[in-house]
C-alpha cells in the first residue's frame, strides 16, 4: 500500500479529508487540501499523482524515474508542477538530472497511470440489491470453486442435507459464538456416499473374483485404480483394486501386502487386454505401481485429469474438484479415512476393510461418471485430437521414462560438493575483506546494512516493505560496475545454491533398490503444455557455465554397454516463429544455416555478418527471444543494463527488420481479444480471460501470453511427439 498520506492526497477536498493515526498513541493528524499542499509545498494535492511519478513507490511496483528521490521530486514539480509541464521541458535542466528524466520518460509516464486512483469506475446503485435474501448455494458453490477460495468453499460443502437454501437473515450466522462452518453445514445440495444411491461391492473370494473377470472382459471400457500403502511409485504396495463400469456401482478387490501378487495375476488377462479402454485418474501412477508386479497395462487410456488439463488448463485437476464440478458430488477424503500423516502401510492397513472398500469403489466409479463428460468437452473444444495423439501417448513414454530412472556418479558428486565448499569459503572470505566487517552474506538484511549504509554503494538504494533494502539479484546485477563485491556476492550466492540445490541434494534421492534417481514428471502442470518434474527437477540442471557442467557429468550410463545421448531441436522457438509469422528475413537466415543470433545483430545494426561482435550478438540473442516473450522496452533496458532508449531503439530496428513478426504478434493480441483464446500449431488452447482487462498490468502480462503461448505450447507439442517415436521405435526393436 501507498503511504495513506500520499495514497489520499489525491482525493482530499474541500468536504473530503484524511483521517491518520500517529503511532504509539500519538495525536490524529486531519489532512485536506490546504495541510496536503504545506506538507508537499503543492499548489495543488492532486499532485501527489507526481510525486509519485518521479520517486516511485516500492511498496506498490511503482518505478518512478531511477535516482530521483522525494526531495528532488518535490523540488522539481514546485517549478513544474506537473510531470508533463516538466517533461517538456527537460531542456532546462541539467547533468545528472536531465539524463535521468529524459531517460525515462515512458517509465515516469507509465508511473503517473499506476499511482492515479480511477475515481471514473461506473457504480449503479440499487438500493433494492443490497437487501438480504436466499443465498443460491449452489450458484456460490462455482463461484468459489473457479475463485479457489478453498475455505470457504469447504465450509459449504461439509453438507449431507437434500437441497435446500439458507437465508443470511438469520441472526445465529452472524453470532460470534458460532461456527459458521457447522452451522451452514446443514444445508447442501452435493450429494455423497450416505445421499446417493450406489452398489459397492467387496469382491474377496475366488470364485467371486473370477465372475468379476468374465464381466470385466466384456466391457468396452472400464475404470480401475489401485489402492496402495504410498503415493512413492517405488516404494507403494498395493493393498486392493477396485472396478468400475456402471455408473454408481464398483467392486473392491483386497490384496493381502504379503503374498497379494497371485490376486493380481488373476485380472492379468483385463490389464493385457488391448481392446478395453482403460479409464482412470493420473493412471500413470496405477501403470507405474502395476509394473511392480510385472503387469503391464495394454491397450489405450482415459486419463480424466489430463483430460481435464487440455480443457481448463489454469484451473486444478484433482479429482475432488472434478467431482464437485462435473457431478455436485462430494468425495470422501483421504483425510477422513486415515488422518493428517499421510499414507503409509500402517495407517491403510488399521483402516476397515469396508471403509477401504468405500472409499476404493468410490474412486473408480466417480472417475468413470466423469470419462463421458470429460470426454464430451474434449470433443466439443476440439481438443480429442490432441488428446489422442499427444497425451495419452505420453503416458506410457513418462511411465518408462520415471521406471528407468537416471544412474549418477556419487562419488564424483561428492569429491565436487567437497571442492565448491572450499570455493565458497574463499568467496566469503574475499567478500569479508572488500566489506571491513565480519558479516553473514546470507542475510539480506544484514547485506543491505553493509553494500548501502556502510559502503554507501547505492545512495538511492530501495527497501522492501519489511524497510530492510532490496538485494535480490535483480538489484545487485544493476550494481555490477559499482564494486567488485558484487560480482562476488552474486558468484558466492549461484555456489550457494549449486550446492543445496542440486551438488548434496541428489545423492541423497538416489533409490536403494535401484542404486538410481527418479524423478516424477508432471502432465498437467504448466498451462502452456510443458512438462515439468519433480523430485528432483531435472529440467533445471544448470548447463551454461562451467560448474553446471560438472554437475550433469554426473549422470552417466547405467553400464558399460550403454551411453547417454543428448537430442534437442536447434533454436525450436524462433524456428516456430519464422514458421508462424511467415516473416522472410528470418525464414532466409534459418535456409542460409546462419548463426540466428549473429544473423540478426547484423541486420538490426545495418552491418555485414563480419562486423559483429560479440556484444551485439549477445544484445540480439536477449532480444530474439525477449521479443517473442512480448519483452518491453524497459524489459529489455533490465535485461540487457542498458539505457531504455537504447532498449527501445533496439526493438524498433527489431520489427523494421522482421516486419512479419510485428504483424504476427499484433495478430495474436488481436485474436486473443475477439476470442479470449489462442491456439497452438496442435490446437492447444490457452484462455486470457484478462486480455480485455482495464489494468493495464494486468493486460499486458495476457498480451504477453497471447504472443508467447502458441509458440511455448507449440514447441512443447514437438518435443512430446519425437519422445512419443523414439519411444514407438524403442518398443518395436524389442519385439525383433
Amino acid at each position: 500500500m501507498m503511504t495513506p498520506d500520499k495514497d489520499f492526497g489525491q482525493l482530499v477536498s474541500d468536504n473530503i479529508f484524511m483521517y491518520k493515526p500517529k503511532r504509539s498513541g500519538g495525536e490524529v493528524e486531519i489532512l485536506g487540501p490546504d495541510e496536503i499542499k504545506e506538507k508537499y509545498g503543492l499548489k495543488n494535492p492532486i499532485h501527489v499523482i507526481d510525486i509519485l511519478a518521479l520517486m516511485g513507490d516500492s511498496a506498490d511496483n511503482i518505478p518512478g524515474a531511477p535516482g530521483i528521490g522525494e526531495k528532488t521530486a518535490i523540488k522539481l514539480l514546485s517549478e513544474y508542477e506537473t510531470v508533463e509541464n516538466l517533461l517538456n521541458n527537460t531542456s532546462a535542466l541539467k547533468g545528472k538530472q536531465k539524463e535521468k528524466i529524459e531517460e525515462n520518460v515512458e517509465q515516469i509516464k507509465l508511473s503517473k497511470f499506476l499511482a492515479t486512483i480511477n475515481v471514473d469506475v461506473p457504480i449503479k446503485f440499487s438500493e433494492s440489491e443490497l437487501k438480504i435474501s436466499p443465498i443460491n448455494i449452489s450458484e456460490i458453490s462455482k463461484i468459489f470453486a473457479e475463485l479457489e477460495f478453498k475455505n470457504m468453499l469447504n465450509k459449504i460443502q461439509n453438507l449431507n442435507a437434500p437441497k435446500t437454501e439458507i437465508r443470511v437473515s438469520q441472526p445465529s450466522l452472524f453470532d460470534n459464538n458460532t461456527d459458521f462452518g457447522a452451522e451452514i453445514s446443514k444445508y447442501s445440495n452435493l450429494s455423497d456416499i450416505s445421499s446417493v444411491d450406489h452398489k459397492y461391492y467387496i469382491t474377496e473370494n475366488k470364485e467371486s473374483r473370477r465372475h468379476l473377470l468374465q464381466n470385466l472382459l466384456h466391457q468396452k471400457e472400464v475404470c480401475f485404480d489401485t489402492e496402495t500403502t504410498s503415493l512413492n511409485v517405488l516404494e507403494a504396495k498395493i493393498i486392493g483394486l477396485s472396478f468400475s463400469y456402471v455408473p454408481r456401482e464398483a467392486f473392491f478387490v483386497p490384496v493381502p501386502i504379503e503374498n497379494g501378487k497371485s490376486i493380481i495375476d488373476e485380472f492379468l488377462p483385463f490389464f493385457e487386454n488391448e481392446k478395453i479402454l482403460k479409464i482412470g485418474q493420473n493412471i500413470k501412477y496405477d501403470i507405474q505401481v502395476l509394473k511392480n508386479y510385472s503387469i503391464e497395462v495394454k491397450g489405450s487410456f482415459f486419463d480424466t485429469m489430463i483430460a481435464h488439463y487440455l480443457i481448463e488448463p489454469d484451473q486444478r485437476h484433482n479429482i475432488d474438484f472434478l467431482a464437485e464440478t462435473y457431478l455436485n458430488y462430494k468425495k470422501v477424503s483421504t483425510e477422513s479415512l486415515i488422518g493428517k500423516k499421510g499414507k503409509d502401510q500402517q495407517s491403510m492397513t488399521s483402516v476397515s476393510l469396508e471403509k477401504i472398500s468405500d472409499y476404493a469403489c468410490e474412486d473408480a466409479d466417480i472417475t468413470f461418471q466423469l470419462k463421458p463428460i470429460l470426454s464430451e468437452l474434449l470433443e466439443k473444444n476440439e481438443l480429442l485430437e490432441l488428446y489422442k495423439t499427444i497425451e495419452a501417448p505420453l503416458i506410457n513414454v513418462l511411465a518408462k521414462m520415471e521406471e528407468n530412472g537416471v544412474r549418477l556418479d556419487e562419488e564424483a558428486l561428492n569429491k565436487y560438493a567437497d571442492d565448491l565448499r572450499t570455493e565458497v569459503l574463499g568467496v566469503e572470505k574475499s567478500i569479508i575483506e572488500d566489506a571491513g566487517y565480519e558479516f553473514n552474506i546470507s542475510s539480506p538484511k544484514q547485506l543491505g546494512e553493509i553494500l548501502f549504509d556502510r559502503m554507501k554503494i547505492d545512495p538511492n538504494a530501495k527497501r522492501t516493505k519489511t524497510k530492510q533494502y532490496s538485494t535480490g539479484e535483480d538489484v545487485l546485477i544493476r550494481l555490477q560496475d559499482k564494486h567488485p563485491i558484487i560480482n562476488k556476492i552474486l558468484d558466492y550466492r549461484s555456489l550457494r545454491k549449486l550446492l543445496s540445490t542440486y551438488v548434496e541434494t541428489l545423492p541423497k534421492l538416489i533409490n536403494k533398490k535401484t542404486n538410481r534417481v527418479h524423478t516424477s514428471f508432471n502432465q498437467t502442470i504448466a498451462s502452456t503444455g510443458r512438462l515439468s518434474s519433480t523430485n528432483p527437477n531435472m529440467q533445471n540442471i544448470p548447463i551454461r557455465e562451467e560448474r553446471g557442467k560438472e554437475i550433469r557429468k554426473s549422470f552417466i550410463p547405467s553400464d558399460e554397454n550403454h551411453k547417454i545421448l543428448s537430442a534437442d531441436y536447434s533454436q525450436i522457438e524462433l524456428r516456430l516463429m519464422a514458421h508462424l509469422s511467415k516473416d522472410k528475413n528470418l525464414i532466409e537466415a534459418f535456409n542460409n544455416k546462419e548463426d540466428i543470433h549473429a544473423s540478426t545483430a547484423a541486420k538490426i545494426n545495418k552491418i555485414a555478418l563480419s562486423e559483429v561482435t560479440p556484444e551485439m550478438r549477445s544484445q540480439a540473442k536477449v532480444a530474439n527471444f525477449g521479443i517473442i516473450y512480448g519483452i518491453s522496452a524497459f524489459g529489455l533496458s533490465q535485461r540487457l543494463n542498458i539505457p531504455r532508449t537504447e532498449a527501445k531503439g533496439l526493438i524498433d530496428n527489431y520489427f523494421e527488420t522482421f516486419p512479419s513478426v510485428k504483424t504476427y504478434m499484433d495478430e495474436s493480441i488481436k485474436l486473443a481479444r475477439d476470442t479470449g483464446i489462442v491456439k497452438t500449431i496442435f490446437g492447444r488452447k490457452r484462455y486470457l480471460p484478462d486480455i480485455n482487462s482495464r489494468n493495464s498490468l494486468i493486460r499486458g502480462n495476457a498480451e504477453r501470453n497471447a504472443i508467447n503461448a502458441p509458440i511455448q505450447g507449440s514447441a512443447a507439442d514437438i518435443i512430446k511427439i519425437a519422445m512419443i517415436n523414439i519411444y514407438n521405435e524403442m518398443e518395436k526393436k524389442k519385439l525383433k
